[in-house]
């Protein structure tokens, strides 16, 4: 790369914080890349940490030592994002979002690049003190979901299927009791998809009781894998506590009220702007 003046090198470098979270990159790297001095690099890297903290990007850690460098981690203000959850619980409120069994239509706003680059982040954020390997989701709508988390924790993303695919090779599969219609299910995961011990982080779009999440887990456990999280977008506050197969777990938003006689729908932010 050319040398570039200052102000160039602030916007590249930040750019490259960016597309590089959770990646410890070394100061030589930074000078070899932009033909500066350490000092300089250090002196912009001290600007760009005080712009992420004061606008609510993320945080940017130095590691001191030869080894050492700079690492971002993706964040989300607890204000920026409840904004944003608002947003998304009045549109969840439209009451032809209504669907039989009490659910509601999402695959609208799941299909938002945008919207969910934003949830991505806000689970990055819950998690980022976490130790995690890996992202597991179950297909289909939790996929993009787990994608835009993904991006901003850097790591790889595990799709459980319904059905075995034999592209997929040989697989483990379970059935699990749907929490919600009681009814039994089946998932598979294939085996080369997940390296056993994994520490993991579940993500899906809508939990009622957490059949599918806990079918989930009990998936998981034939790859001795340990479940270090789990996030949905919206959970079902109907269900009694007693009856919920799943009890730890971040939430973004809760379904708290569905009246089908009047199709009146009352969602509310969920238990993680509750901590």
């Amino acid at each position: 790369m050319k040398k570039l003046k200052r102000s160039a090198r602030l916007v590249e470098m930040t750019q490259y914080l960016l597309a590089r979270p959770h990646t410890l990159i070394s100061l030589t790297a930074f000078a070899e890349r932009y033909q500066s001095a350490k000092s300089s690099i250090s002196e912009d890297l001290a600007i760009i940490k005080e712009v992420f903290e004061e606008q609510g990007v993320g945080e940017l850690h130095t590691l001191a030592g030869a080894a050492g460098g700079v690492r971002f981690t993706p964040k989300c203000r607890k204000d920026q994002a409840l904004e944003q959850i608002n947003a998304i619980c009045r549109q969840l409120e439209e009451p032809d979002r209504l669907l039989p069994g009490g659910y509601l239509y999402m695959t609208d706003l799941i299909g938002e690049p945008g919207l969910m680059q934003e949830v991505g982040r806000m689970f990055a954020s819950a998690f980022s003190d976490s130790r995690i390997d890996v992202i597991v989701t179950v297909e289909t709508k939790g996929i993009p979901l787990a994608y835009a988390t993904a991006q901003f924790l850097n790591l790889p993303v595990v799709v459980v299927r319904r059905d075995h695919k034999v592209t997929e090779g040989s697989a483990v599969s379970i059935n699990y009791v749907s929490g919600s219609s009681k009814r039994i299910q089946t998932m598979s995961l294939a085996r080369r998809a997940l390296k056993e011990e994994s520490r993991v982080l579940i993500i899906d779009d809508f939990m009622k009781a957490g059949g599918t999440i806990q079918g989930m887990v009990d998936l998981l456990r034939e790859f001795r894998a340990e479940v270090a999280g789990v996030g949905v977008l919206v959970e079902s506050g109907e269900v009694e506590y007693e009856e919920r197969l799943l009890h730890d777990y971040v939430s973004l938003a809760r379904l708290t009220e569905v009246d089908l006689r009047t199709r009146r729908i009352t969602v509310q932010p969920g238990n993680y702007f509750q901590s």
